[in-house]
């Protein structure tokens, strides 16, 4: 069981603050149930209300900075998620999502940005599809890094770019 003020990643809402942990008074909730009461960063007035013995959706501590670090030691490494047809990648990407694994986001990230470049330099367009998984699956990435790590979001990329950059010399 997590801990009021303690940061998690929860389903594909991302990083979010145990800011309570109580009994609902909610219709249609029991009312002897404990519930998580989350807040997601970056929605200042979002409140999510989790049962704390639920199953269906993954909730999960945030990185710690040693993790972080390795894991982003570890990016050249880490496998692809190549799958020629459309709709399974889709289907592939959602899971993926879902799971809240930070090796899994790393995997759609590399994949659809080799995709990307390929497909610009056959002088095509990026698909709306590998665009939507690739913003989605960078914020979920990027913000839990940013967190841990203390570096504003929108230079998470930059910074993990300019990591691997000086470990390959």
């Amino acid at each position: 069981m997590f801990e009021i003020g303690e940061y998690v990643v929860y389903g594909v809402k991302g990083v979010c603050r145990i800011e309570d942990i109580t009994h609902i008074d909610i219709s249609g909730a029991d009312k002897n149930r404990l519930y998580y009461v989350l807040a997601p960063i970056g929605d200042a007035n979002g409140k999510i209300y989790v049962p704390t013995d639920n199953q269906k959706i993954v909730i999960r501590r945030v990185i710690s900075k040693e993790e972080a670090e390795k894991l982003i030691q570890e990016l050249p490494e880490i496998e692809l998620l190549w799958v020629p047809d459309d709709k399974q990648r889709e289907a592939k990407y959602k899971e993926a999502l879902r799971t809240c694994d930070y090796h899994a986001w790393v995997s759609i990230v590399k994949t659809l940005y080799l995709r990307k470049k390929e497909r610009v330099a056959q002088g095509k367009k990026v698909t709306s599809l590998d665009e939507k998984y690739m913003k989605a699956a960078e914020n979920e990435l990027y913000s839990e890094l940013s967190m841990t790590l203390g570096i504003p979001k929108d230079e998470m990329e930059d910074y993990i770019r300019e990591r691997i950059q000086n470990a390959a010399r």
